[in-house]
């Protein structure tokens, strides 16, 4: 499986960011997507992911009620989108795949997860 990222950028607390990641390869639709992220100095953490048929999404406490992930899987691309940001969701942001469902995404290991797109930053400024 192959990830290609996009989206990003830098916006003032409240605003939004949207973030892209197409997939390519043959079994790329039995996959959860979803989306990691990591601070200066800080761990990748685990933000959201979704299930392959779109159906299950799992979301970090944290983002819950300002994030939203939805998938396209006629286009092999999942979407996040980003509202209410804050100056703590400063991060790179990283999309994931794993034969996983989205919640058990959420309790893996980064070092365990199978495939990451490229990294691409959301800068929030206060």
């Amino acid at each position: 499986v192959q990830l290609q990222a996009s989206g990003g950028g830098s916006v003032h607390a409240g605003g939004s960011v949207r973030l892209s990641c197409s997939a390519s390869g043959h079994t790329i639709q039995t996959y959860a997507l979803g989306w990691f992220r990591q601070s200066p100095g800080k761990e990748r953490e685990f933000v959201v992911a979704i299930d392959w048929g779109g159906a299950s999404s799992h979301y970090a406490d944290s983002v819950k009620g300002r994030f939203t992930i939805s998938r396209d899987n006629a286009r092999n691309t999942a979407h996040l989108q980003m509202d209410s940001l804050k100056p703590e969701d400063t991060a790179v942001y990283y999309c994931a795949a794993d034969v996983l469902g989205a919640q058990a995404m959420s309790r893996t290991p980064p070092r365990a997860i199978k495939a990451w797109g490229q990294g691409t930053l959301v800068t929030v400024s206060s």
